[in-house]
């Protein structure tokens, strides 16, 4: 039976890759319950229409179900904000778009998709055979029929159903957008010079490093002038610059004394424990593993051990104390080659007499693969090929313990039943299955409070201005980082969304209470906050300096590079003339002149044998003479027609789903709630 949380594990990755999801139907009751009444936060906009608190926790919540519950880690958490946001732009974006272009999913395509005649993404990963990874009508089937009596798979299946729906809508749109992209002879020609032709020649460099920054005079006026003519290009996203005192919660060589102490004793009690399925069930820090290893997989010395029937360890790993013994030995094949045909588990009957004929004697197994099983690999007559028995479930395991050349095995495991054929066994090795004893060397209590206490005494201290938090920090490391709206993170910061969230509302100079994080504490304050579209004149003006310096300094270095060839331009510049080679139109470094990408423009649209004009580099002003181009053919026309056609579409898509989030003036403030 397809259960609602199986549904909710492969459904969880589905939203990750698509545009949206539903929204519930209760939101205006939703409104009333938390209180919000006529005071619900706005949490975004979307052209200009606000997003109010209760209809994005409707959406969120939503989410939430889906994948499982409430308990997220926080990248879990996180991916659900960000999807239930894509939800809420499905609907206000996406969806009204689609029917302005007619571009709807009509009833009887609907039916096409749930039979599977048509492809859906959506249904596919949800209804797949976890198996196979084959779309399961019949499961389909049985949901919908389950879902009659069941208001919760029912909002589940409006979502999926909804999903779907918009999912081939989109995939309308972008096959659009893909038609009208084409690959010109421009770009074609291009493609294939960039590929097929290869060039050397001459050049003479003089470098704005030879001239001496006080011969070259910048004025505040011209910056303030390119600034201007330029402003453009100094868009920024706004943001807020935080200094930080981080206490990150470490153990003492004490802490580690301790565990090493707590590892060792224990491991005595692990090694004389004769019951060690019941000593797992009992023991937080003891596992017993799902699968068999085999023994040269090993550790020489844990190998070593495990052979002679001791107990491995404890042996400090990375970070944690890890001990060993086998709680069950197998000598099994290394490797067992297999076919298989795999049938849904609601067709009992049929994998009962499919079973039967695969036993006969001269049975053709291929045959019976390819006619009736579910799997992708039936055209191949159900071949998997060499799987390693270490690689294999305990269920799967089990089964092929005693498995010889020849035998044909029945095996019911997840929503699939399966009846495999062995071709071949390898050499027979010894597996393990191992019971494990870990401890992760972690702070003690006492460090903790410690710590807590430490980072507490300087929130104290520093409170009040950036002064005061620089002055009871003189003795601490301090990191500043700028925070960009819409961030979720601090850089250099695990999982600091709090500390976001209180900067995001923090004046100027203000200081954070003690932000807790997951390995430690923050104290925060915010130097300062620019929230203009673009970039000021003092952020910027010494990077424009140095651009008008080189524009100056490559002027003089023209005046000095006189002449009607490379010698006499040399000559004349005090250089010399240098050589370069195999340089492409595709390169990023070309021998002998480095990474220089305008100069390798204009060497690829160069004349053979004659000097080019005056190039302005990165480094400095180039004379260039192209000498040889030797040409292959590396690529074809038709070759480099594929190649730039699906780069063509690929761009198109990429930006048309851009361009379209651009166009809605989107607002997104989700981080000040979840």
């Amino acid at each position: 039976m397809l259960s609602l949380n199986t549904l909710r594990t492969q459904f969880g990755v589905v939203l990750s890759i698509v545009i949206g999801g539903a929204l519930l139907a209760f939101i205006l009751s939703l409104k009333t319950e938390m209180g919000f009444s006529g005071n619900d936060p706005e949490v975004g906009e979307v052209n200009g229409d606000e997003i109010h608190y209760s209809e994005f926790v409707a959406a969120y919540e939503d989410v939430k179900t889906q994948m499982g519950g409430d308990n997220f880690d926080y990248n879990q958490s996180a991916q659900a904000v960000q999807m239930a946001w894509q939800s809420i732009l499905a609907d206000r974006v996406f969806v009204p778009g689609f029917e302005k272009l007619g571009l709807t999913v009509a009833p009887a395509e609907r039916k096409a998709m749930l039979k599977g005649e048509v492809a859906s993404g959506v249904l596919g990963s949800v209804f797949a055979d976890p198996r196979t990874g084959i779309y399961n009508v019949a499961a389909v089937t049985e949901f919908l029929a389950q879902a009659e009596g069941n208001i919760e798979m029912q909002r589940v299946w409006n979502l999926i159903d909804k999903q779907a729906r918009i999912e081939r809508a989109s995939n309308k749109y972008m096959d659009l957008v893909r038609g009208g992209a084409y690959a010109n002879a421009l770009t074609l020609n291009k493609g294939i010079v960039a590929e097929n032709n290869t060039y050397k020649g001459h050049f003479v460099a003089c470098k704005y490093s030879s001239v001496a920054d006080s011969l070259v005079k910048v004025s505040k006026s011209e910056i303030k002038k390119y600034y201007k003519a330029h402003k453009s290009q100094y868009e920024q996203t706004p943001y807020c610059t935080v200094k930080y005192a981080h206490f990150e919660i470490e153990p003492t060589e004490a802490d580690k004394k301790a565990v090493e102490d707590t590892a060792k004793k224990n491991t005595e009690v692990f090694a004389k424990t004769k019951d060690l399925r019941a000593y797992v069930r009992e023991q937080a820090h003891a596992s017993l593993a799902t699968t068999y290893v085999a023994a040269k997989s090993l550790d020489a010395d844990e190998a070593k051990a495990l052979r002679a029937g001791k107990t491995y360890g404890p042996e400090l790993q990375g970070d944690e104390w890890y001990a060993s013994r086998v709680f069950e030995t197998r000598n099994v094949p290394e490797e067992i080659e297999l076919q298989h045909i795999v049938v849904s588990y609601m067709d009992s009957e049929l994998a009962d007499s499919l079973y039967t004929v695969a036993r006969k004697k001269g049975a053709d197994f291929a045959a019976l693969a390819a006619k009736y099983s579910v799997a992708e690999s039936a055209a191949e007559g159900g071949m998997i090929g060499k799987v390693e028995y270490s690689t294999l479930s305990t269920e799967l395991a089990d089964a092929f313990v005693s498995a010889k050349k020849g035998a044909v095995i029945k095996v019911a495991f997840g929503n699939a039943i399966q009846i495999f054929k062995v071709l071949s066994t390898g050499p027979i090795t010894r597996h393990y299955r191992l019971a494990t004893l870990t401890y992760p060397v972690e702070a003690s209590q006492e460090t903790q409070r410690n710590i807590h206490r430490e980072a507490s005494l300087f929130a104290v201290n520093a409170k009040g201005s950036v002064e005061k938090f620089d002055e009871a920090a003189a003795s601490l490391s301090t990191s500043t980082m700028n925070v960009e709206q819409g961030s979720r993170n601090v850089p250099g910061l695990a999982n600091s969304l709090e500390v976001v969230r209180w900067a995001t509302d923090a004046k100027v100079g203000e200081v954070s209470d003690l932000i807790k994080l997951d390995d430690g504490y923050v104290v925060a304050v915010v130097t300062a906050v620019d929230d203009a579209e673009y970039k000021s004149l003092d952020k910027v003006s010494a990077q424009i300096k140095n651009t008008l310096l080189r524009q100056k300094k490559a002027a003089l270095l023209k005046e000095k590079m006189q002449g009607a060839t490379l010698e006499e331009i040399a000559a004349n510049a005090e250089a010399k003339v240098e050589e370069f080679s195999d340089a492409k139109a595709s390169a990023y470094y070309v021998k002998g002149l480095g990474v220089e990408p305008r100069v390798l423009g204009a060497v690829v649209a160069a004349e053979t044998g004659k000097l080019l004009p005056l190039v302005e580099g990165n480094s400095g002003v180039f004379a260039v003479v192209v000498d040889e181009v030797a040409t292959e053919e590396a690529q074809t026309v038709e070759a480099e027609r594929v190649k730039a056609q699906a780069e063509a579409e690929s761009m198109a898509s990429r930006r048309a789903m851009w361009a379209v989030q651009e166009k809605a003036d989107i607002v997104d403030n989700t981080v000040k709630f979840f």
